[in-house]
């Protein structure tokens, strides 16, 4: 597949929630070849409901094919969009729905995820890939997207502008859905990192949307030097990032609508799981290897891990 056009591609979604649920649908609608590799129960809801998109750039009910991780298929795409804490328990699963010439799409915040991924398979079956949408799962199991940004972004991470890569982006095409490649997917990454754990950070800390936050001085005074900290620990694992990295992430921390929370945060003022470990987490564990001073990534690891603490209480 690097070195050949193929046609026709076959996707396998895994699984359909906010992120992999809304691309996976509008490749669906658009007619392309989609199946979903979800669990027994959001099987069960959605050959109930079907695949229900509620979006600003157009509502969507779809039905969608679904398989197990019992069952059978080759894929030529596998687009990977779960959760963090999720990703080891997934792993086995996709290996019998590969062929030689598969590629791994990743969708997931954060860096960590491309390691385990290159442990797990060979380095050149993984992608670079990003999304920006504002998206989540309603408790009807329908895919809620709030925000006119459906923007993903896929690469090689060696720079190159593959067949393949543009064989993903052309099955995009006729989407309603904003897909672009890039020859800088690596950069574009660590750019989105640094704006998610900046917007993560914030709004888990404080507990709230970024209106407020930005409103305070003592928010404002926080955001940026939490800016400064995570870009200091980026330049010292000598990724080659831009001189512009931190202005720019502070301007799009205030182009945000005031009421724009990060997704951890819904997740838990819902008490569902958090990428503690994988988002401020990967940050601090960088930063002792190079010896950076992250008071305020600390502060927000504490906060994440101590509500990690309570959930496990409070489900006793």
């Amino acid at each position: 597949m690097k070195g050949a056009i193929m046609m026709g591609l076959k996707f396998l979604i895994v699984g359909a929630g906010a992120v992999g649920g809304y691309f996976g649908g509008r490749l669906l609608e658009a007619g392309e070849d989609v199946t979903f590799l979800v669990r027994p129960k959001r099987r069960k809801q959605l050959e109930k409901t079907g695949l229900v998109l509620k979006s600003v750039k157009g509502d969507a009910t779809l039905d969608p094919p679904l398989i197990e991780k019992r069952e059978t298929g080759i894929f030529d795409v596998i687009l990977l969009s779960t959760k963090a804490y999720q990703l080891d328990n997934v792993l086995p699963e996709l290996t019998g729905f590969m062929h030689k010439e598969t590629v791994i799409l990743p969708l997931l915040n954060g860096m960590e995820h491309l390691e385990t991924l290159d442990r797990y398979f060979n380095k050149d079956v993984v992608l670079g890939g990003l999304c920006f949408i504002e998206s989540t799962l309603t408790n009807e199991g329908h895919i809620l997207h709030t925000s006119s940004g459906h923007r993903l972004t896929v690469g090689e991470r060696n720079g190159e502008m593959s067949e393949r890569v543009k064989r993903i982006a052309a099955s995009f095409d006729k989407t309603n859905a904003d897909v672009r490649t890039s020859i800088h997917i690596s950069e574009e990454m660590w750019r989105k990192y640094l704006f998610i754990a900046t917007l993560s950070g914030i709004t888990t800390l404080f507990n709230g949307p970024v209106g407020p936050i930005r409103d305070s001085d003592e928010g404002r005074a926080f955001t940026h030097q939490l800016i400064d900290e995570i870009v200091t620990v980026i330049r010292h694992t000598g990724e080659p990032i831009g001189n512009d990295f931190a202005d720019k992430a502070w301007r799009q921390v205030m182009k945000l609508s005031d009421e724009t929370k990060a997704s951890m945060q819904k997740d838990k003022e819902k008490g569902l799981p958090v990428e503690a470990d994988h988002i401020p987490g990967y940050l601090l564990r960088l930063a002792e290897v190079n010896e950076c001073f992250t008071p305020f990534l600390q502060a927000i690891y504490a906060n994440l891990k101590v509500y990690d603490q309570w959930r496990k209480d409070d489900s006793r």
